[in-house]
């Protein structure tokens, strides 16, 4: 067999050759995974609404709600038992110190907040990060059973009652804003985007 000639037109076309393989090997692999990665979602989406809005026995993950405030579009998540509502879970985003911060609020049917879960960031890790477990019911900065339609959500360090994140007054900040607006969200009021708080809840406290 003849061996090709080293030229530019043989190497570009052993090029071309490995670039069409390996195209259609990614392609392949990414139809194989990409189910198996919508399942693996689907599963920590229901799982996180589970947490935050336990109790349900219906399937708030099938049909979310949406909702524009502001231009921005929240994912609302009801929670039923026995056709009673109980609450929901609202999808809510804020720029944090490294990026956005991806939050899901869990609020019973009056407005209270019952838990939360930090989908996602770009915080610093041990710093920011620690926004995950911070404000859980027990911890320092616990957010559980207030409701931001009474009073906004705000860091001690602004004059409020929510103590910040060690070293992390932005990232604490940026999670009460996203906190507020899944409120104002969940009751379909007009977001401040000054401080995340509704104007509802921002009037009340100025009277």
């Amino acid at each position: 067999m003849k061996k090709l000639e080293s030229s530019l037109k043989n190497m570009a076309i052993v090029l071309t050759g490995v670039a069409v393989v390996a195209g259609g090997l990614l392609g392949y692999v990414n139809e194989l995974t990409k189910g198996p990665i919508a399942e693996a979602n689907a599963k920590a989406l229901s799982d996180a609404i589970a947490l935050v809005v336990p109790g349900f026995d219906n399937n708030p993950a099938e049909a979310p709600e949406t909702i524009e405030l502001e231009g921005v579009t929240y994912k609302i998540y009801k929670a039923t038992k026995g056709d009673e509502f109980i609450g929901a879970a609202v999808e809510s985003t804020a720029n944090g110190f490294g990026g956005t911060l991806n939050v899901l609020v869990g609020f019973d049917k009056d407005g209270n907040i019952v838990d939360y879960s930090l989908l996602s960031h770009a915080e610093t890790p041990g710093l920011g990060s620690k926004a995950a477990d911070w404000f859980k019911k027990g911890q320092k900065g616990d957010i559980t059973g207030k409701n931001p339609g009474n009073a906004p959500l705000v860091v001690n360090k602004d004059g409020g009652d929510v103590d910040a994140i060690t070293a992390s007054t932005i990232t604490t900040r940026a999670f009460l804003k996203a906190v507020n607006n899944a409120y104002a969200a969940y009751s379909g009021q007009n977001v401040d985007t000054a401080s995340g708080a509704t104007q509802q809840a921002t009037e009340n406290t100025n009277n």
